[in-house]
């Protein structure tokens, strides 16, 4: 068997986010890995970045999914409430109905592991529409019975977003270096957190052997990281 064909076929699904691109450009830097992405629009790589890009509309994604036949799905697609045109039904066509069309398409192709970016309180029984709907998310990719499934709940993510920011966000942003001191024990999830950050973690979950369903938190999210790195600097 080849070098190429051992390494682990990852798909990035929104690979032009924060989360996507900063996971594309760890994953391409591991040679452990075959980073694959999928996204609506062009996605801006840093050069060099070792990866194979599939832009297509959502309609066709299912097709571009069973072509790429992934083993580890990272999906990292999500809209905002602005972008859906302030809509619930707006939002939930991305959130919901894209995220598990996504979903049951990789499965579809083979793949057996699938890793979701949702957020931080996330519960289908949240009177919070935002909350119930990634918690509502959650459940039916439980149902999809996927060898391993990390659900990845990170708190304010920090990074560039270009103008997808609100500016009640960016204002939280520039505040949580001191407001992330008032947080701790349970409070501790709510805590501002790098995307680069919950990237390298997802990568990280990526390569795991154990099968299960895994739910990670701010905490959990720098452990991985951190663990990851150091299989990296050992290796080298």
């Amino acid at each position: 068997m080849s070098e190429a064909a051992k390494r682990m076929r990852v798909l990035v699904v929104g690979a032009t986010g924060l989360i996507g691109g900063e996971a594309i450009a760890i994953g391409a830097a591991d040679p452990r890995v075959r980073i694959l992405g999928l996204s609506r629009r062009e996605a801006t790589l840093p050069p060099g970045t070792r990866a194979e890009m599939v832009v297509a509309d959502p309609q066709d994604w299912a097709q571009a999914i069973r072509t790429l036949k992934p083993h580890v799905v990272i999906n990292a697609l999500g809209t905002t409430w602005r972008k859906s045109g302030k809509s619930e039904e707006g939002f939930r066509a991305v959130d919901v109905d894209l995220v598990l069309e996504v979903a049951r398409a990789a499965k579809n192709a083979g793949a057996t592991d699938f890793i979701h970016v949702s957020s931080v309180g996330a519960a289908a029984s949240s009177s919070n529409f935002y909350l119930k709907t990634k918690g509502e998310v959650e459940k039916a990719l439980t149902g999809l019975k996927f060898r391993r499934l990390d659900i990845v709940r990170p708190g304010l993510l920090r990074g560039a977003r270009g103008g997808d920011r609100r500016l009640k966000e960016r204002a939280a942003i520039i505040a949580s270096p001191l407001t992330d001191l008032f947080l701790h024990g349970g409070a501790r999830k709510f805590r501002s957190i790098r995307g680069s950050e919950v990237a390298t973690a997802a990568i990280a979950f990526a390569l795991e052997k154990a099968g299960g369903r895994f739910i990670h938190e701010n905490d959990g999210l720098h452990l991985a990281a951190k663990r990851y790195r150091r299989t990296l600097e050992s290796a080298d």
